[in-house]
């Protein structure tokens, strides 16, 4: 009898479900609940792991390191993927528009205006901007049509010039033209930080700074990433440690300013300086600003193009 009430019991708590989180009425024990399940399924998964390295490693297998799926790992294959060693993208880059800069016969001279009557956000940003890029003069329009602005900039030879648009006093929009011949590329701007809303922001010092791109891997990426490397000098700083990454992730373009912590010899940390931001390429025009009679490259149709997940164009 004894035996047969330790089987059913045995057999009970094989049985027995968990426990239904979602059926506590209280939400702290809920909460405790859940974070206690979340916590014993990870340490179950790492023992787990570890076994089967320990397993390998008795055995003399060599243990293949597992590729998570992604977005960016299925993403569809796309023919304008391009090598940055290829000839051909070599010899087209040799003549584009910004070869003058990456020939270094030119130096970025940028000029920074607003739209028209910004609000104080946007000009708190439009600061911050010109902080962070060298050799930048900011110009407050006061109702000048940006046609007129060109043809002022091009006489007082600036290379590079940049418009901050808003919406509801919030900056939502940056034009990049790049003087004289283009090309011209607006940018959707979201996710604006500050440097004053970024914890433990460090104080911005007048060295140049190092540029990084990453993941501007087709044809459009790279005009996109030359784009913006060209406004920056071509002789960083590097004892300042400033350094500002564009990184290209599902077409978003995402810039982040920090500086080097050299902690110890082996450990070396990043502090952000700000400001922080996304870019979203809408439009790629050649030559100068043209909104009516402008050829363009590329324009991003929300509904054609964003069919698929896994399509991206830079």
């Amino acid at each position: 009898m004894a035996s047969r009430k330790q089987e059913s019991m045995s057999d009970g708590e094989e049985l027995h479900p968990k426990p239904n989180i979602s059926a506590i009425k209280n939400k702290q024990m809920r909460q405790e609940m859940y974070r206690k399940m979340k916590l014993e399924k990870k340490k179950t998964k790492l023992k787990e792991k570890k076994r089967k390295m320990k397993e390998a490693k008795e055995s003399g297998e060599k243990v293949v390191k597992q590729v998570p799926k992604t977005i960016e790992s299925m993403r569809v294959p796309d023919e304008t993927m391009v090598s940055p060693e290829d000839e051909e993208v070599q010899l087209d880059e040799a003549q584009d528009e910004m070869s003058t800069y990456f020939n270094r016969e030119t130096t970025p001279k940028i000029l920074l205006t607003t739209c028209d009557r910004p609000g104080a956000r946007t000009n708190k940003f439009c600061k911050e901007i010109k902080k962070l890029l060298p050799n930048t003069t900011l110009l407050y329009r006061r109702g000048l049509d940006l046609k007129k602005v060109i043809p002022q900039a091009l006489s007082k030879e600036y290379t590079d010039l940049i418009v901050i648009n808003e919406d509801k006093k919030t900056p939502n929009g940056l034009v990049l033209t790049h003087l004289p011949n283009g090309p011209t590329a607006h940018f959707k701007l979201s996710n604006v930080r500050l440097t004053t809303e970024i914890k433990n922001a460090g104080e911005l010092t007048g060295h140049k700074p190092e540029v990084i791109l990453n993941n501007f891997n087709t044809r459009l990426g790279h005009s996109v990433g030359r784009m913006l490397a060209s406004i920056f000098p071509h002789d960083p700083n590097f004892h300042g440690r400033r350094v500002v990454t564009f990184h290209n992730q599902r077409d978003f373009i995402f810039f982040r300013h920090h500086r080097y912590i050299f902690r110890s010899a082996q450990k070396v940390g990043l502090q952000e300086l700000g400001p922080r931001f996304t870019l979203k390429l809408r439009t790629l025009q050649k030559g100068s600003f043209d909104s009516k009679y402008g050829e363009y490259e590329f324009v991003h149709k929300r509904h054609e193009m964003d069919s698929s997940r896994r399509k991206f164009f830079l």
